[in-house]
């Protein structure tokens, strides 16, 4: 399957311990090939065959609200 970038909006965030603990978490969702944060501007680009709403969940879970962007 392709390759998708999904946009995130996160809140919580701070460091790059913050960071690291998201793709932990992000990587047990199925699909989940990589993410690239902005701390500043509190967002997040995930890439991969990957259920945006498993994402959704993933940040939940590790701590932190996220909602995708949408254009």
């Amino acid at each position: 399957m392709a390759t998708t970038e999904i946009q995130f909006y996160v809140q919580g965030m701070k460091c790059e311990g913050c960071v690291k603990n998201a793709r932990k978490h992000l990587a047990q969702v199925p699909g989940f090939e990589s993410a690239d944060f902005d701390l500043e501007a509190g967002t997040a680009v995930v890439r991969g065959d990957i259920d945006p709403q498993a994402a959704v969940k993933a940040f939940a879970e590790a701590g932190y609200s996220a909602v995708v962007k949408s254009d």
